[in-house]
């Protein structure tokens, strides 16, 4: 949320489509302003990939899992990175040929995503033969990394840390509002509130329906370790009988509505465990640190950051110290392993896709780009007399 905050106060002052590539070169000074929108634009672009990667793969394992239910289907690598790649040419056919169903594919996401999920948690609730209480909910600690496990090697915290990964990488994508924000109605109020709003209320449905499916385990021994490879398949299972977990789990892929750089990420999945996981964190950081970057750079120059109406005021600034500090830690922590013990089936690949995007972008500066980008382009309009004047700035040079 603190990330958030720091995201809608600046696209407050700033409400442009370009984003946190836009904003990186406005908040900074501009003879760094082109390298601030270079760096930045980079790692989203990383994260945006890596999120297509997460989306599309998780989508290829439930619809693995859910084929192994009542059948002879025997899941594998191959097979699921054949339905992954399945999904991305769906994907690539309607952006490119079917461009006028997107609006449709949108409304329908926003009713699966809120009354869907809704109805799924209300319905595991009412549906499950018995229920956990609420101190096996709250206070069972599962390590789940190996034998012996982090929590071991390391601490409980560690564990804990590296679970935030999946409620952090579901937390992304609230700079949507920003990109939207030149084609709403006082956006310099309505787009900061639409990052706030989408954090909170995706904050909100992620939490009911854990607690939902939680509280409706009836094995716990038989959930994690279940038989179908999917803790939830075996919830809905164990709930609604094998029948009703398949028309469940069908209706669940629905959720799950971009695409040759995703496949390229998801092959070590190929020779790895933990490929979904490395996916997921490569998007988190990637996305996080493109966030980061302008909340960071209105945090050094506060300057030149003209505060819009959306303004924290007083806590402006310390906002913006903890969304920063907080990206430096996941960005670190999402990094390292999370299964005991590290193997070449094991190892957490993040590291290496977020490093070579960093050198890349660094050195590609340094060798060429900083001779030739200038970083973003805003073009103004002017009235003069009958005649409309447009006149392009280049926000990465002095004007003259």
């Amino acid at each position: 949320m603190f990330v958030g905050l720091g995201m809608a106060e600046i696209v407050s002052a700033i409400p442009t489509s370009g984003g946190p590539y836009f904003w990186a070169a406005r908040l900074a000074p501009v003879k760094h302003a082109a390298f601030a929108s270079w760096i930045t634009g980079w790692f989203n672009l990383l994260g945006q990939v890596a999120v297509t990667t997460g989306i599309s793969f998780g989508l290829a394992g439930l619809i693995s899992t859910t084929a192994t239910v009542n059948t002879a289907y025997t899941p594998t690598a191959g097979k699921t990175i054949g339905i992954y790649a399945a999904i991305l040419i769906s994907h690539a056919m309607v952006n490119s040929f079917g461009v006028h169903i997107l609006r449709f594919l949108n409304d329908s996401s926003i009713i699966l995503h809120s009354i869907g999920v809704g109805s799924l948690a209300i319905a595991v609730l009412a549906k499950a033969p018995t229920h956990q209480n609420a101190s096996f909910v709250f206070s069972t600690f599962y390590d789940g990394t190996g034998d012996p496990g982090w929590s071991v090697r390391a601490s409980p915290a560690y564990v804990a840390a590296c679970g935030v990964l999946m409620a952090q990488y579901t937390l992304t994508g609230f700079d949507a509002s920003a990109h939207l924000s030149e084609e709403t109605r006082n956006a310099s109020w309505s787009a900061p509130m639409g990052v706030i709003t989408s954090i909170g209320i995706s904050a909100v449905f992620g939490f009911f329906l854990l607690l939902a499916l939680l509280f409706s385990i009836q094995d716990f021994t038989n959930t994690v370790g279940s038989d179908y490879g999917q803790p939830v398949t075996q919830i809905l299972v164990d709930v609604f009988g094998t029948n009703g977990a398949i028309v469940l789990m069908t209706l669940i892929l629905l959720f799950w509505l971009a695409a040759t750089l995703s496949f390229l990420l998801a092959l070590p999945s190929l020779g790895s465990s933990v490929a979904f996981a490395a996916a997921t964190s490569i998007a988190t950081i990637g996305l996080y640190i493109s966030y980061g970057i302008p909340i960071l750079i209105g945090l050094i120059y506060p300057g030149g950051f003209k505060k819009g109406p959306f303004n924290l005021k007083m806590f402006s600034r310390p906002v913006a110290l903890v969304a920063v500090l907080w990206i430096g830690f996941i960005t670190i922590i999402f990094c390292l392993p999370t299964t005991n013990p590290v193997t070449s089936q094991t190892l957490n690949y993040t590291v290496v896709a977020v490093g070579i995007i960093a050198i890349g972008a660094l050195g590609s500066w340094f060798l060429s780009a900083r001779k030739w980008f200038t970083g973003p382009i805003r073009q103004i309009e002017m009235v003069q007399g009958d005649t409309v004047v447009r006149e392009v700035e280049f926000l990465g040079q002095e004007k003259i």
